[in-house]
C-alpha cells in the first residue's frame, strides 16, 4: 500500500483544521481497507486527532462492528448510498469522534456490473454537529490501485470540507 504524495498534502490540512477545532476523527473503510487510516497517521501528531478506524471489508463485518443492518446490504447492495451512510453513522457511535468518513466500493479489476461499475465509491461523512453528506464518485478507466488512491484523497477532501463548514443553528 502506497500513500500519495496528494493524500499526505490533504491530511496535513486534516491535522490542522483538526488540532485548530479540537475535532477527532474516525474512518469507516471497506474497499480502501484501511487506506484513509493509513494516509492520516502518516502524519506526525495524528494522534491528537484520529480517534480509530474500521476496516470493514466483509459484509459481516459491516453488519457487526458498524452496525450495517443486513437487511440493508441484500435489499441495497453493500456498495449503496444506504450502505456508506450506515457506515459513517456507526463508526461515528462507536467511536470518540465528531467526524467519520466512510467508504464502499468496487475497485476492481473484477466484481463490477452495469449497474455498478468498476470504479463505482460512495462516500458519506458523519458528524456530531452537521448533517450527513453523500457523494456517489465513479472512477473510469482506472486500475484498482489507482481507484483505491482515488477514493483516499476524495475521502480527505469531502472531511475537510465537513469540517470546515459552519454548523447549523436553529432559528427561534
Amino acid at each position: 500500500m502506497y500513500v500519495t504524495h496528494d493524500a499526505i498534502e490533504l491530511s496535513n490540512q486534516v491535522l490542522e483544521i483538526a488540532r485548530e477545532k479540537k475535532y477527532l476523527i474516525a474512518t469507516a473503510e471497506s474497499c480502501t481497507a484501511g487506506m484513509i487510516s493509513a494516509a492520516l497517521t502518516e502524519i506526525p501528531g495524528s494522534s491528537s486527532f484520529f480517534d480509530r478506524g474500521f476496516a470493514t471489508y466483509s459484509n459481516e463485518a459491516k453488519t457487526e462492528v458498524l452496525d450495517v443492518p443486513a437487511e440493508m446490504i441484500t435489499r441495497y447492495g453493500a456498495v449503496s448510498e444506504e450502505v456508506a451512510r450506515a457506515m459513517a453513522t456507526g463508526a461515528l457511535k462507536h467511536s470518540n469522534a465528531d467526524f467519520a468518513v466512510a467508504v464502499t466500493g468496487i475497485a476492481g479489476p473484477a466484481g463490477g456490473g452495469p449497474d455498478k461499475p468498476v470504479g463505482l465509491v460512495h462516500f458519506a461523512v458523519s458528524s456530531k454537529q452537521f448533517e450527513q453528506i453523500h457523494e456517489k464518485r465513479i472512477f473510469a478507466a482506472m486500475d484498482r490501485e489507482n481507484v483505491r488512491a482515488a477514493t483516499v484523497e476524495h475521502a480527505l477532501i469531502m472531511l475537510i470540507n465537513s469540517m470546515t463548514q459552519k454548523p447549523f443553528v436553529p432559528m427561534g
